[in-house]
């Protein structure tokens, strides 16, 4: 509403253009004259954008009514932007009822048993006997620490929980859990060591696991709360942690430079080049009498130099604390120094570093639960990614851009847990009209610093003489060109296949998304195991041909057997997740509750979308 200044005259003058048409004071818009005051009604102009009048009764007035000037100001701001979205509503056509979603239900529901009966596996360490023997040393589980280091009631998104899955000489999780969680109040990047797997040593899986999670901290400006208690590098296998594990010092360095504080909380051993984590973070706390911080153990020192000492006077808790000042806090017990892990997040002043005004949480019309029955376990089988969108955004309300346009890529925008957010999502494979409106779309949510999030069910592009004909190689080459440049955070979920330069075109792992997902009926490769399998019977044979030989039929069904098994065992998604090509399998009912943490990390860092983009071909 436009309303009169504070301490006007009643009478005072009111705009008037030719031909007595009263104007609106903020867009100077006219309106018909009006008549009596008696015949005023609230009147609501089209041609007003700031908002309504009301005739006579609220009349505006002038900016200095005591000098008689006609001189008009704005008397009111416009108002703020409505909580309600304006986005329609996505319609369903999914039906509890039929066969094909009953039998999708029952086979995904067994794959997400799987997955937890695995994410279950992860979080028994090195096993019973090792876990009572360090609970009979009075001390606690990284799960235990983690979970009293967090506020109350508050979440924790493991990540890279199943690295090192089936992997010979490592352990689900890789020796390590790491995850975002909210401690004093601030989103953090927390990691604790399995000390019950090997005492907590750093295999090669632990290391490349430590690295992908420091990485997270840097790109997402998250401060980082180790949680140390391990024996220093797996010795029998230097050779494959030497040189990765460097990585995790200079990034630790970095990170401090950048503001992005580190905190170390020393619950055990942290030895030899482990003993520089303690050294380099910003602030470190050690437990009195279990803490141990040395380059080199009593032994080493007793054969380099013939000096006899003990763990304690060498590198323990309290001598760090009072003597050398690499232990900045000494805590009584592992709880106290918990304590003071959450007592320095609270002293960090820390702010998001992006702005965003969330608008009202509104939860989505239809039940995650249906996303069991909506998406076919079979690849080959496809489905809607609408009916995903539908299930994962406020309200359900989706704003599609060029819908009748490239239907293969769905793009549009929406709200999630409040923040803005733009989709792109395959709905069969990419033809050059789908290749060039995704680039468009990317274009303008970088243009309005709007994140993006990608929804990958992709076999790949197009291939036949019309598609290259019609340019599908520069307008896919377009797609990923707009994929690499783009400078505002992404976010990629595997709800299907993820094949061949589909995956590159839609922000797969090389292209570095800020955090990347996978449903557990995923699979990704160059190509599926039949078909590729069929390209090499068809190349075989072409050669055979060439030669004048005919083509030993028994041999080649056996190669494409072997083929065919070797490649669907390399795209399972646990073979994937094993080897940190994402960030962790989830539960697809829980796709909305991951993308809204991953997004509120994500706006811890200032962003800005770019306009600059690399030479493309139209």
């Amino acid at each position: 509403m436009h309303r009169a200044l504070p301490g006007a005259r009643r009478g005072a003058c009111r705009r008037r253009t030719p031909g007595g048409a009263t104007a609106c004071s903020v867009c100077h818009r006219r309106r018909s004259p009006l008549r009596s005051r008696a015949a005023a009604r609230p009147w609501r102009s089209s041609s007003c954008r700031y908002g309504s009048w009301r005739g006579l009764t609220s009349p505006l007035r002038c900016g200095s009514p005591s000098r008689g000037t006609y001189y008009i100001r704005a008397v009111d701001r416009p108002p703020a932007p409505s909580d309600e979205q304006p986005y329609p509503v996505i319609p369903t056509r999914a039906d509890r009822r039929t066969e094909e979603f009953r039998a999708n239900e029952t086979s995904n529901r067994a794959a997400v048993d799987k997955l937890r009966a695995a994410l279950h596996e992860a979080t028994l360490g090195g096993g019973e006997k090792y876990v009572s023997r360090h609970k009979a040393a009075g001390k606690l589980l990284p799960r235990e620490r983690i979970e009293l280091l967090l506020d109350r009631d508050s979440y924790f998104l493991e990540l890279c929980a199943l690295a090192g899955k089936d992997i010979p000489g490592h352990t689900p999780g890789a020796s390590i859990v790491g995850g975002i969680g909210r401690v004093s109040g601030v989103e953090c990047l927390i990691t604790a060591s399995e000390s019950t797997v090997k005492g907590g040593a750093i295999s090669e899986m632990s290391a490349w696991k430590s690295g992908r999670l420091s990485e997270l901290a840097e790109h997402n400006r998250l401060p980082a709360i180790s949680m140390i208690e391990s024996a220093g590098a797996d010795l029998p296998n230097q050779s494959k942690i030497f040189v990765p594990g460097g990585r995790g010092f200079r990034e630790l360095t970095r990170r401090s430079e950048q503001k992005i504080p580190s905190i170390c909380l020393v619950f055990g051993s942290s030895t030899a080049g482990g003993a520089y984590i303690p050294g380099m973070s910003d602030y470190t706390v050690m437990v009195e009498k279990q803490a141990q911080v040395y380059l080199a153990g009593p032994p080493l020192v007793k054969m380099a130099t013939g000096e006899d000492t003990n763990h304690e006077d060498l590198g323990g808790a309290e001598m760090h604390s009072r003597i050398s000042g690499v232990s900045d806090y000494l805590a009584r017990d592992e709880r106290d120094a918990i304590r003071l892990g959450r007592e320095i997040v609270a002293h960090l002043n820390w702010k998001k570093g992006a702005h965003a005004t969330p608008r009202r949480i509104e939860p989505p019309k239809y039940s995650a639960e249906e996303l069991l029955g909506i998406v076919s376990p079979d690849i080959k089988v496809p489905f809607d990614q609408r009916e995903v969108i539908a299930r994962i955004v406020d309200g359900s309300r989706f704003s599609e851009f060029k819908q009748l346009y490239g239907s293969t890529l769905i793009c549009g925008w929406a709200h999630l847990h409040g923040f803005p957010i733009g989709i792109l999502a395959n709905n069969g494979v990419l033809l050059p009209e789908s290749a060039n409106k995704g680039a468009q779309f990317i274009e303008l949510c970088n243009q309005a610093d709007v994140p993006l999030l990608f929804l990958q069910n992709i076999t790949g592009f197009m291939v036949g003489k019309q598609v290259e004909q019609d340019g599908i190689i520069k307008h896919g080459a377009k797609l990923i060109n707009a994929v690499s440049n783009s400078k505002v955070p992404a976010i990629t979920i595997m709800t299907g296949a993820s094949y061949g330069a589909g995956n590159y075109a839609m922000c797969g792992r090389a292209y570095a998304p800020r955090f990347l997902f996978t449903w557990p009926n995923h699979r990704i490769a160059v190509m599926g195991g039949k078909q590729l399998a069929g390209v090499l019977d068809i190349i075989q044979r072409d050669a055979a041909a060439k030669r004048g030989e005919t083509v030993d039929e028994q041999k080649l069904g056996m190669m494409k057997a072997m083929t065919e098994t070797m490649i669907d065992k390399e795209s399972d998604p646990y073979f994937a997740t094993a080897r940190l090509w994402d960030d962790g399998s989830i539960d697809p009912r829980d796709t909305r509750t991951v993308i809204a943490i991953s997004l509120s990390a994500a706006y811890s860092k200032p962003f800005e979308g770019t306009t600059s983009w690399g030479v493309s071909r139209h």
